[in-house]
């Protein structure tokens, strides 16, 4: 995860290292990812997740390009 101030930064930052846009979020879906991703990695009773386990907490997240399904 990289941190840029504008869409602008993204864009010379991909330009200059010669790589495709990824996908872009806000802070605040990223701070929604954060608390569905981790609210429970310290419970004894966590063992990972399934695909369709990850699926759905993109979906709770708002997370509905293509790029967090393939």
């Amino acid at each position: 995860m990289l941190l840029f101030q504008s869409e602008a930064w993204i864009d010379k930052w991909c330009k200059r290292n010669n790589l495709p846009r990824g996908e872009v979020l806000t802070i605040d879906q990223v701070w929604e990812l954060s608390k569905l991703w981790y609210h429970n990695r310290l419970s004894l009773e966590y063992h990972g997740r399934s695909a369709e386990q990850v699926a759905e907490v993109f979906r709770e997240a708002g997370l509905k390009s293509e790029f967090w399904y393939v």
